[in-house]
């Protein structure tokens, strides 16, 4: 079993590679190279005399000679088909397998097209311009003849290099995308050193906003808000029998059904249906405007008007009769209206207002770093993707680059 030959680098690689193919590729490409000057030198030796047929076929246009006029104008065409046909022969700059057996098919076609304009219209011609027939066709000749030996050499010789040559190329691809890994690393800690202090400076805008709300008034106000909410529960369930009257007394109202109720009381039915908590603290202590409309709801349940089903009216009774006789809602309404004086208070306290004005500058700051920091992450995201897409690419070009060379010279090479 063969030894594998480990490199540390791509350069070193190279370098190895070089020294060791340099007798194998220095020949040819300096064949290749004489055979692309042949080449283009016998394309320009055809070019010239396709503008001497040029000329000469027009300076017999030019004399309106009958006898020959209409086979000049036939050698004038063609003339300017065949240099438009080979001004579109570029020769390669540089040499390579690829680029060389890309010239010889485009020499190919075009002498390809050349050779059947020449089969069909020479022979009109004839017997005009026959030596200056002649001459092309001899200079014609003599550039198939090139394009043959460099056709030859493309097809039978140089393809035996050409996975050298595509390891070579994929080495300089491997270096480029090694160098472009390296600056997309620099860019990545870049972004991630511009991004750290975005999210520490968030952080403790964050912790000020945690501790603004956590302590001081914004705490007892939420504290009071949450006592406040208890009692909300409390007094709905102690007025939890009469939300069905209520609804069929403020039905009965609204229809012109009478019962007495002034529309300040129909609000301030609304009121408890609503929100039982504003409507007992927004009273007078003892409660006057509610027990003015429960006086007028047990009016209308003995006189039957609201339809009450036996048990909702026994309960509704038995309710009315606790808020009316025994002032059930005496104590609650005192608790309620503390609670709602606090709240007031701590609402409208300058230190209040203080920390909501800081509140409101955190959280914009806070805001405006997110969206900063959306930002960064986003480039970040595609910084990412390149990166990764880089080292894929390497992966693959140092595998391709190992099998070229085993395949070449038949030696096994690991590129870490």
């Amino acid at each position: 079993m063969s030894e594998t030959v480990q490199f540390a680098s791509s350069d070193e690689v190279k370098r190895w590679l070089e020294n060791k193919t340099s007798s194998i590729l220095s020949p040819v490409h300096a064949q290749a190279k004489r055979l692309r000057d042949d080449m283009n030198a016998a394309i320009e030796a055809v070019g010239d005399v396709s503008q001497m047929l040029l000329d000469n076929s027009t300076r017999e246009i030019d004399r309106r000679n009958m006898k020959v006029y209409n086979r000049a104008r036939a050698l004038n065409k063609l003339a300017h088909l065949f240099l438009d046909r080979l001004k579109k022969i570029s020769p390669p700059e540089e040499i390579s397998f690829d680029t060389l057996n890309r010239y010889a098919q485009e020499i190919q076609k075009v002498f390809m097209v050349m050779d059947i304009d020449i089969k069909n219209w020479f022979p009109r011609i004839s017997p005009f311009f026959i030596m200056d027939r002649r001459k092309f066709l001899a200079i014609y000749e003599r550039s198939k003849q090139a394009y043959a030996t460099l056709n030859d050499f493309v097809t039978e010789e140089y393809v035996k290099t050409k996975t050298l040559e595509e390891a070579f190329h994929f080495l300089n691809e491997l270096q480029n995308i090694q160098q472009q890994l390296a600056t997309i690393g620099e860019e990545k800690q870049k972004i991630k050193d511009e991004r750290t202090p975005i999210e520490k400076e968030i952080a403790d805008l964050e912790q000020k906003v945690a501790e603004l709300k956590n302590s001081g008034p914004i705490d007892k106000l939420n504290a009071v808000n949450a006592e406040i909410d208890m009692l909300s529960c409390e007094l709905k369930n102690s007025l939890r029998y009469l939300q069905k009257p209520f609804i069929k007394m403020q039905a009965l109202a609204t229809s012109g059904g009478g019962g007495g109720i002034t529309p300040d009381e129909l609000n301030k039915v609304n009121q408890y249906l609503e929100n039982p908590f504003e409507a007992l603290t927004s009273e007078e202590i003892g409660y006057p405007m509610l027990k003015e409309i429960l006086q007028k709801l047990e009016g209308l349940m003995v006189e039957d008007k609201l339809k009450l089903k036996s048990d909702k009216a026994r309960k509704a009774e038995q309710t009315i009769n606790e808020i009316l006789k025994t002032d059930s809602l005496a104590k609650l309404q005192i608790r309620c209206v503390e609670k709602a004086t606090t709240s007031e208070q701590l609402s409208g306290s300058p230190m209040m207002d203080e920390v909501k004005r800081d509140l409101s500058v955190f959280q914009a700051q806070v805001e405006q770093l997110r969206v900063r920091k959306t930002i960064i992450e986003t480039h970040e995201a595609v910084k990412e993707n390149a990166y990764k897409e880089a080292i894929d690419k390497i992966s693959s070009l140092k595998r391709s680059i190992e099998r070229d060379i085993y395949s070449s010279i038949e030696i096994k090479v690991q590129i870490p």
